[in-house]
């Protein structure tokens, strides 16, 4: 027996928190009875449950890694007709979902995955992911600025955690600056804020790790199934 909001997001229809809100909102049954209160718990072997009147069918766990490029929206629809992730995993056969968010022109490493429960382990401020961004900006950047952003920089939503920074090098005749950064919070547009806190502005921002996901070998815009042991260092998290 396990929780419901356990079972449904088992089954990728979503998170568990978004599943506790499809509970409380009453679109859920179990064995014909509406439940509409957390706490209850199911057996999906034994019992008939019915979320938004279909039946809720165990699901493959599938887990991809997507090379976002810029210029593309990190949703599955977009109103305005931008390009989003759908426009790119047609070909899967099967519904996924982002993990977390790349801002519109921000490129690089998307976990796509069915698996909710999962994907909000990775999201939650609480297990810390660590994500590793690859960052050019306008200008000559001092060493202390860049030792600003390993102690944390003061933004309009608090001091940002201290940040593991690497200086690639410097372009002196483009004047420009690159750096690799590694946080483990998920602010909006974190990176960027942090670049104009100590006044930098970034040109280019490409995600290349994501806890133990490392962006290698995949072109702009391509999707992979991740292989076995990348799965199993996920599960580990």
């Amino acid at each position: 027996m396990e929780r419901l909001q356990k079972i449904i997001a088992a089954a990728g229809i979503a998170s568990r928190r978004e599943a506790e809100k499809i509970i409380l909102a009453g679109r859920v049954k179990v064995n014909s009875k509406v439940v509409n209160e957390l706490g209850v718990k199911a057996d999906p072997s034994r019992d008939k449950i019915i979320v938004d009147g279909k039946p809720l069918m165990a699901k493959t766990k599938s887990y991809y890694m997507f090379y976002k490029p810029r210029g593309v929206v990190t949703t599955m629809k977009d109103p305005e007709g931008r390009k989003c992730i759908s426009d790119f995993v047609k070909g899967l056969g099967e519904r996924v979902y982002p993990v977390g968010r790349l801002d519109y022109n921000t490129e690089g490493l998307l976990l796509l995955t069915n698996d909710g429960e999962l994907a909000q382990k990775l999201t939650h401020p609480s297990y810390e992911i660590r994500k590793t961004y690859r960052v050019k900006v306008l200008g000559i950047v001092p060493l202390a600025k860049l030792d600003k952003l390993r102690m944390g920089v003061e933004l309009e939503d608090g001091l940002t955690a201290p940040a593991t920074v690497d200086l690639i090098g410097y372009d002196r005749e483009r004047e420009m600056t690159e750096f690799n950064i590694t946080i483990h919070e998920g602010r909006n547009r974190q990176v960027r804020r942090m670049c104009d806190a100590i006044g930098f502005p970034v040109r280019d921002l490409q995600r290349t790790k994501m806890g133990p996901l490392a962006l290698r070998g995949l072109g702009r815009g391509k999707v992979r199934e991740l292989d076995d042991d990348e799965v199993q260092l996920l599960m580990k998290i």
